[in-house]
């Protein structure tokens, strides 16, 4: 079984070819905002051009334009090599990898940059495989007087440690080539989790509001 991961809800582009559950070939480089221009060409770059036996992309939430593009891709690839296609959240894969160095038996806050002065968090078991709070999108300095765990991992725990002064930051981006430490978990359909509403507007929308 060769599984095709996508990964582009954060500042990372990171894709892999897993056999069995192993990575094979995986390519994970911290790119900003430049997912669309490099995403297609890292995939082709995998052997066998990346086919699969199917496809896992990560859902979000994160930033709304590289959740768009990794899920288009998956959805695209998926029908051109009529391939079955789930997602998986970025917050499960980050304290998945955070749990393989949380040397404590508290909780695992997992924080991703979102938008507008906001973080996207979770709270996760110390094993990091089970969900105790739902995603939820919260302004840094609220959630600097609720979030109390000492240790914080993702891409906002620097700036959440930093507003309120105290605890230390693991700054983790999720890494398609650890996709395996999740596979158990119930898969999610390849569908956007924006954990917020959207900073853009259809014409549709704009013209009902």
């Amino acid at each position: 079984m060769r599984l095709l991961v996508i990964d582009t809800a954060t500042q990372a582009l990171s894709v892999a070819l897993l056999e069995e559950g192993v990575p094979v070939a995986r390519f994970h480089e911290i790119v900003g905002r430049g997912h669309a221009e490099a995403l297609l060409p890292a995939i082709a770059a995998l052997p066998d051009g990346g086919r699969a036996d199917a496809i896992a992309v990560n859902v979000g939430p994160g930033s709304f334009t590289g959740v768009r593009i990794g899920i288009a891709a998956a959805r695209a690839l998926a029908l051109a090599w009529g391939l079955p296609l789930h997602g998986y959240s970025a917050p499960s894969l980050i304290a998945a990898q955070a749990a393989q160095i949380h040397a404590s038996d508290e909780p695992i806050a997992v924080t991703i940059t979102g938008g507008h002065g906001e973080l996207f968090w979770q709270c996760f078991t110390a094993d990091g495989l089970s969900a105790t709070t739902p995603i939820a999108s919260t302004a840094i300095a609220t959630l600097a007087m609720q979030l109390e765990i000492a240790t914080l991992y993702g891409t906002g725990a620097e700036a959440l440690v930093t507003a309120r002064g105290h605890g230390a930051a693991v700054n983790l981006y999720p890494d398609a080539a650890d996709y395996s430490l999740i596979a158990a978990l119930p898969a999610l359909p390849p569908t956007p989790i924006y954990g917020r509403g959207a900073d853009a507007q259809t014409m549709a929308e704009r013209a009902a509001s």
